[in-house]
């Protein structure tokens, strides 16, 4: 492949990565509201969230899997710390 080539497809995946984290974003929004989270609230609870996986996982290999259990961990961690967040069940 020439540079030139090589070049299109580095922007081509530089958009495609910006793409899957804005839907990513997306879908962390949608699963914190669907966990009580007020729809005004939303942005600080992502901001809670992402620090949260600081929180929750310091100790843990950076490189390890988020799967399933993990996203919730942190989720009722945060529900846990910030519970004024979160509707009442």
């Amino acid at each position: 492949m020439e540079a030139k080539d090589l070049k299109k497809e580095l922007e081509r995946a530089e958009i495609e990565v910006e793409e899957m984290a804005m839907q990513l974003a997306d879908m962390l929004g949608a699963a914190l509201f669907f966990a009580g989270v007020k729809k005004e609230d939303l942005p600080k609870a992502i901001d809670l969230y992402l620090k949260g996986l600081d929180e929750v996982f310091e100790d843990e290999d950076e490189d390890s899997e988020m799967g399933f259990e993990e996203v919730i961990e942190v989720i009722e961690y945060i529900r846990n710390k910030n519970p004024k967040l979160f509707h009442k069940a």
